[in-house]
């Protein structure tokens, strides 16, 4: 049931264009009750091969920030490394709560760029060059650390919050914004899921069939991306992250 469950869902995930994360958590904590420690591990561990894919699509065709990534994404493997150790000592309830938070924040967010850009372009004036020199490093490696931090202790991407300080503070263009954040998370998901395993959380049977179902459906979703209308998908990636934070609070 597991394995046909994230299949379903990996369709869903492929179909959107999201990482899904956060709605592969409430899936394992809420609808096969796995502890929510271990379901971070596990949604962590599978993103690692996700981003890996992803990443290395996006910097064939050149879309990929190489030096700003490497930069914020050696600041995120510390940060991953600090918040599994944080999230390690939650309570699990407390920790199911700031999860399901999280993943509300992240569909707000989700919600903003894709039905008010205008405001957001409006009230958030980005770089129009990328940032180079000193400030690089000043700026990337703190930006790592707390995306690190936040990916690693609630097992979310942080993709959301990535892609705007891209665009806002280092001057990333929009298309890059998305594979360089990709190639931010493949460091940062694979430091937090090692922190989870040295711990114990990672159930190594149930991430096998979390991947290997999230793989096949995100396969399947994806061939039906082209088909459906864009109201459609828009609505679609708002929606998943807002029914997954919204059932992780709910049933925390």
């Amino acid at each position: 049931m597991l394995f046909v469950s994230m299949i379903l869902l990996g369709a869903v995930i492929g179909f959107v264009g999201a990482g899904g994360a956060g709605v592969t958590i409430t899936l394992l904590t809420v609808g096969f009750g796995v502890p929510i420690h271990t379901a971070l591990a596990v949604a962590l561990s599978s993103m690692t091969f996700t981003m890996l894919s992803g990443a290395y699509s996006h910097f064939r065709e050149h879309e990929v920030v190489v030096k700003a990534g490497a930069i914020i994404g050696g600041g995120g493997v510390a940060g991953a490394l600090l918040g599994a150790a944080v999230s390690d000592h939650m309570p699990s309830d407390d920790l199911s709560f700031m999860t399901g938070l999280m993943i509300l924040s992240s569909a707000l967010i989700l919600y903003v760029k894709l039905y008010h850009a205008d405001w957001l372009n409006h009230h958030l004036h980005g770089r129009r060059t990328l940032l180079t020199g000193r400030k690089l490093y000043i700026y990337g490696i703190p930006t790592g650390i707390v995306s690190g931090f936040l990916a690693g202790a609630f097992g979310i991407g942080a993709a959301a919050y990535i892609q705007i300080a891209l665009m806002v503070i280092f001057g990333v263009p929009l298309l890059q914004s998305i594979g360089t954040c990709m190639m931010i998370i493949l460091p940062i998901s694979a430091s937090g899921g090692l922190g989870y395993l040295a711990s114990g959380h990672l159930d190594m049977w149930i991430f096998l069939q979390t991947l290997a179902g999230l793989t096949v459906g995100a396969w399947i979703g994806a061939k039906m991306t082209h088909l459906a209308p864009l109201p459609l998908l828009k609505a679609s990636i708002v929606a998943l992250p807002t029914i997954g934070g919204g059932i992780m609070m709910l049933f925390h």
